[in-house]
């Protein structure tokens, strides 16, 4: 193949923009995506093409952009060592100067001459010789972001240094001894003073009862934001934001302003209102809109009374501005929502000002933009509360990250910049979903967001890492590559575009030391080789679900976690335990077409497979007798995981109680009814059940006597 063919020079381009123009499937068999679909990608990223024809300038365009830049936008010191950044000048060169603004805003500034400066690369580009020299910061670093500009003569150029830690958080002996804890949902957690679905409140008095056990991690589903209105869309996993804190979930009663308002207490005590309440609470599924429209009444007038006495009593607004100072996006957040509510339409069909970020007094009800700044100031302090409640318990929050955030929501609207229009994130065929998966949100943009330092990113993680002792990673593999489907094209003519690992890691690694808090990666599903190894070098925990590792084979029918990973038996995007051992999960796969009728046959073969191995298993070890009940297969199961060295057990709790559905079916949209599902049990009830505490009194003993046996 001649190099100035069109195929090569499509190559050549990708690899400028960091696109992968093949991969290996999950069976390794190499992927080569369609032209037309690298061209799409290449044109989100910023490429000028249209079509082949415009590869080969496009080409000579990208290259030379990049020797022009003198910098990378951003750099990484690990451990204190200063590093030695890699600068491109034309030659022949002239004295170059530079200063380092630390965190802390101390200036350190120096001069180099260019003659001192080892070469590491030569090129001649358009015409121009370019040399890249390697530039030694001096001394040792403190941790921290620090801005280095260098100067040369009429013009600056700019590079972020991520000063961090190697390794993420991890405390000696992890949470204190080989720790185990409990997952659920918040919005299916109901208890006997529930609106339809769990509250903060709820959460605490579940976190409360398992420390009573020895539990030391409570974890759910992200808390975030999400479409309770039109559009309904209430994915924990495409938020509006992932700065800010969902009020479905505040509990009003421990509202302060609830017993000095008189229409709230009207409301409260009204016949229609309490009807509706009831009526929510008997449902088998979360009604969100209902739901959030009858907390919004109550959440609007007790709004309404505190700015009216504000008014007249000064103190409770300088708490609220304090807030607001130290939650800067919360103002703006309270705009944005306002606008949509008056609009009644999503950001993306806005005038074109209001589009690009200005909302002025008069785009929006200033009653609707007070009551988004009172429901997440209280929802705010209430997060603080349930993480102070749980830490002196001994329990650490485990919350989660998600990928992406829903493409009309504030985030979207807020950093337009940072996301890539016409292309879905999403996954690659695999023996789950042979089609492929567009999860519908938009990925970032692996230059912009170097461009403006990862200030984005950085907010996430710490809105998170304040109240998380545990941060969950969603789908981690993204800070090595992303799988990019064009708009308009099958998930299975996607294409991967690389990010810089070393810069994420870096981040995570300073933010957890930071905040304390432990983190973990999930890294199920296709993931890159580096993945792992990455991870380990990082001190980030993988996950472990023991579904995904049972063997046909009675010796080992269950392969063991390893020692840095967070060990369940399922996850909200499997099938429960009781689903999976009974095949739910094959007859719906089936029914939704995700499986024809051989896979679906060989599917059910292999799963009886692994059933009679592990039963076998259990049997030769004594564990199980005879047929041995479904009960007592989840908890010698559970107990198999708590006699390991995992660094934490998860317990799902609606294993507990043989629950068959799952939580969310991936691939499916309305055709399921994914997030709405409550548990079975209410609280007051499965905390009485006493299998459900002696199971897990189980694995507290199992987990403690391994600590000791440690």
């Amino acid at each position: 193949m001649s190099a100035a063919s069109p195929t090569a020079l499509l190559r050549q381009l990708c690899r400028l923009y960091g696109v992968q123009a093949t991969y290996q499937d999950v069976a390794d068999r190499t992927r080569q995506p369609d032209p037309s679909a690298l061209l799409a990608v290449l044109s989100g990223l910023g490429a000028p093409v249209a079509s082949l024809k415009d590869v080969a300038p496009a080409v000579r365009e990208r290259t030379q952009a990049l020797w022009k830049r003198p910098l990378d936008p951003v750099a990484v010191s690990w451990d204190h060592r200063a590093p030695h950044l890699a600068v491109r000048l034309p030659c022949p060169t002239v004295p170059i100067a530079g200063h380092l603004d630390l965190e802390s805003g101390e200036r350190l500034s120096w001069e180099w001459r260019p003659s001192d400066l080892p070469v590491l690369e030569t090129a001649e580009v358009e015409g121009t010789r370019y040399a890249v020299r390697r530039l030694p910061l001096p001394g040792r670093l403190p941790f921290g972001y620090h801005q280095f500009t260098l100067e040369l003569p009429g013009v600056q150029s700019q590079a972020l240094i991520i000063a961090a830690p190697r390794r993420a958080h991890i405390p000696p002996g992890a949470l204190g001894e080989r720790p185990w804890g409990v997952f659920l949902p918040l919005y299916a957690l109901v208890t006997h003073r529930s609106w339809g679905s769990g509250s903060l409140a709820d959460m605490e008095a579940l976190a409360d009862w398992a420390a009573s056990l020895g539990a030391r991690a409570v974890a759910t589903l992200p808390l975030l934001p999400t479409f309770l209105d039109d559009p309904l869309d209430p994915s924990p996993y495409t938020p509006v934001s992932r700065l800010l804190w969902s009020e479905l979930y505040l509990d009003v009663d421990r509202l302060p302003e609830l017993p000095l308002c008189r229409a709230a207490q009207a409301l409260l005590t009204s016949p229609p209102w309490q009807a509706e309440r009831a009526a929510l609470g008997q449902l088998r599924m979360v009604d969100y809109r209902r739901q959030m429209a009858l907390k919004r009444q109550v959440l609007a007038e007790l709004a309404r009374c505190f700015f009216a006495d504000t008014a007249k009593e000064p103190a409770p607004t300088a708490a609220l501005d304090r807030f607001l100072e130290t939650h800067p996006h919360v103002e703006e957040y309270a705009r944005f929502q306002a606008t949509r509510e008056r609009r009644r339409s999503s950001w993306r069909t806005w005038p074109e000002a209001l589009r690009r970020g200005a909302l002025p007094t008069g785009s929006y009800d200033e009653d609707a933009r007070r009551y988004h700044l009172y429901a997440q100031w209280r929802t705010h302090q209430q997060m603080d509360a349930l993480r102070e409640r749980a830490k002196a318990q001994g329990v650490a929050l485990y919350l989660d990250l998600p990928l992406g955030v829903h493409p009309d929501g504030y985030d979207a609207w807020r950093y337009q910049g940072l996301f890539v229009e016409g292309v879905s994130t999403g996954a690659p065929p695999d023996a789950f979903f042979p089609r492929g998966q567009a999860w519908g949100f938009r990925p970032f943009h692996p230059e912009k967001v170097r461009e403006e330092g990862y200030r984005y990113y950085r907010a996430c993680l710490q809105h998170h890492l304040r109240y998380a002792g545990i941060l969950r990673i969603d789908h981690v593999m993204g800070v090595h590559r992303l799988f990019w489907v064009p708009l308009g094209l099958e998930p299975r003519q996607g294409v991967y575009v690389h990010y810089r690992p070393q810069e994420f890691y870096a981040i995570l690694s300073l933010e957890s030391q930071r905040s304390q808090a432990i983190l973990v990666g999930e890294d199920l599903g296709t993931i890159p080789r580096a993945l792992r190894p990455s991870m380990k070098r990082h001190g980030l925990w993988r996950s472990y679900v023991a579904q995904f590792e049972l063997l046909p084979d009675p010796q080992e029918a269950l392969r063991p976690a390893p020692a840095d990973a967070v060990a369940s038996l399922n996850t909200h995007d499997t099938p429960t335990f009781a689903g999976f051992w009974r095949g739910v999960d094959i007859r719906d796969r089936r029914q939704l077409g995700l499986l024809d009728g051989a896979g679906a046959r060989a599917e059910r073969q292999r799963r009886q497979e692994l059933r009679r191995a592990l039963m076998e298993h259990f049997r030769s070890t004594g564990h199980i007798q005879g047929r041995g009940s479904l009960q007592a297969i989840v908890r010698e199961c559970l107990g198999f995981l708590g006699r390991g060295p995992a660094s934490l057990v998860l317990v799902n709790l609606e294993d507990l109680w043989l629950e068959p559905e799952p939580q969310n079916v991936p691939g499916t949209w309305d055709e399921r009814p994914n997030w709405r599902r409550k548990a079975r049990y209410s609280l007051e009830t499965f905390t009485r059940m006493p299998s459900v505490a002696e199971t897990l009194r189980e694995v507290n003993r199992l987990r403690r006597e391994g600590t000791r046996a440690s």
